[in-house]
């Protein structure tokens, strides 16, 4: 049995989605955060927290690829892995676009709210694009996304 991942595409009010040109100060856009079932339960219950660490330093780690989303975490059983798809003003955004940037892990310091890595970079091993937001009041949960088999995909049911 294979798994899938689907999604209503619809975009709430006052939000655009992400495009390869990436984030503009100040906007609002859809992205998605890849976790495991019991993080997600924490999450919708007390929300996001900086991770310690990660290529970007502290903060949220997202993406506006669901695809690049649904794969985490790396390793983790796929049944298991829950997306939750949220909006997140970016405020202000600093482009990371090379390994051993000089801000890379210090950008917050120096006024950004968001850190982006463009997509095929070579900082991702994947090619996609990622984002790291400092601050996690910055984030509105819209829904969780979870699996869903073949057999619920071709039944109607999920």
């Amino acid at each position: 049995m294979s798994i899938e991942w689907a999604e209503d595409d619809r975009l709430p009010p006052g939000v655009v989605r992400l495009d390869c040109e990436g984030p503009t100060d100040g906007k609002t856009y859809v992205m998605y955060h890849g976790t495991t079932r019991v993080n997600a339960n924490s999450i919708l219950a007390s929300g996001f927290r900086q991770s310690e660490k990660g290529m970007l330093g502290r903060g949220v780690y997202l993406s506006r690829d669901l695809q690049k989303a649904s794969g985490y975490p790396i390793g983790h059983p796929e049944h298991d892995r829950v997306v939750i798809k949220v909006k997140v003003n970016v405020g202000k955004v600093k482009i990371i676009d090379h390994q051993n940037h000089s801000l890379q892990k210090t950008w917050h310091d120096h006024g950004y709210d968001t850190a982006w890595v463009p997509p095929k970079c070579g900082m991702v091993s994947s090619g996609r694009e990622e984002n790291c937001v400092w601050d996690p009041k910055r984030i509105t949960i819209l829904q969780t996304i979870k699996p869903k088999s073949d057999c619920q995909n071709k039944t109607g049911n999920t």
